[in-house]
Formats: structure tokens, sequence, C-alpha cells
């Protein structure tokens, strides 16, 4: 859904933004992903990509206490792969200051930012440090015993 082609991208966001509103309008509750490919990584646009798709949302809901966001590098989904703590740390901060600037300090200040994205339990203690890193959005490890490890990092 996400390219380097700015229409698809656009397209991408708009279509995520409108099932997010849909979903609060029916009385859902929703984590709203928001994450950048390898590729966009490496062009150095992570937090265009991010700012781009949280914009989408933004114009299309105006009460946020239903709503989580989560970054989910799509390079890191299922692979393996996992964003650093510093760079888990940049994005959600700058995740956060976005809210802070384009919805408002209070949204900024009640929204929990997640992180997704391999998290395990070698790895879950180091990104629960991270003073922007409000917890995790757990795939295949949560079907393992060391799930327990990752749900117990919330104490760091």
């Amino acid at each position: 859904m996400f390219t380097s082609n700015g229409f698809t991208l656009l397209l991408g966001c708009q279509f995520v933004g409108d099932k997010v509103a849909f979903a609060l309008s029916q009385g859902l509750k929703v984590i709203a992903c928001v994450g950048e490919t390898l590729e966009e990584r490496e062009a150095g646009s992570t937090m265009d990509v991010v700012a781009a798709q949280t914009k989408a949302i933004a114009e299309k809901i105006k009460d946020w206490s239903n709503v989580v966001l989560a970054y989910e590098p799509v390079w890191a989904i299922g692979t393996g792969k996992v964003a650093t703590p510093a760079q888990a740390q940049e994005v959600h901060a700058s995740l956060r200051d976005w809210v802070k600037i384009n919805v408002s300090p209070e949204v900024s200040e009640s929204t929990r930012i997640i992180y997704g994205g391999s998290v395990t339990a070698a790895n879950c203690k180091e990104l629960a440090a991270q003073p922007d890193v409000d917890g995790f959005l757990v795939g295949g490890a949560s079907l393992k015993p060391e799930f327990i490890d990752i749900i117990n990092a919330a104490a760091v």
C-alpha cells in the first residue's frame, strides 16, 4: 500500500484514516498502526511517512480517547529485525511532538504510543525503558512462553 509514489501513499493514508473514523463511529477502540518500509527508512523519510499517516487519521477524528498509536516499522514485522531502542524512541518522541503541535498538547500527553515490530523477550526491556514507548503491540511472540517476559517488561 505504501510506495515511494506519493499518490499511492496518500491514498493508503486516507483509507486508513477513513477506517479509523468508521471503527470509532461504531463504538470500537482502535490501535492505529503507522510505520515505514525499509526503503523509506534508508532514504531518511521515516518521519515524513509516519507524519503523513498520522495526519490522515487526525483529519478524520476529533476524539482521541479511544485511539492508541502504534509505531510498527514495516521492515520489522515478522522479520526478526527490530528498531533499536534509540530508533524507536526517536520516532515515538517525534510522533508525540507531531500530535502536540497538530492536535493538542492534551492529546499528546494522553495518547498511548506503543511499539510493534518483532518485540521479543530479548529486546523488550530496553525498548520499554524508552520514555516515549508506552507499551507493545505483540504478534507472534504472544504465542510463545517468553510472552510473560514481554508483559513483565512494563515493570522497568
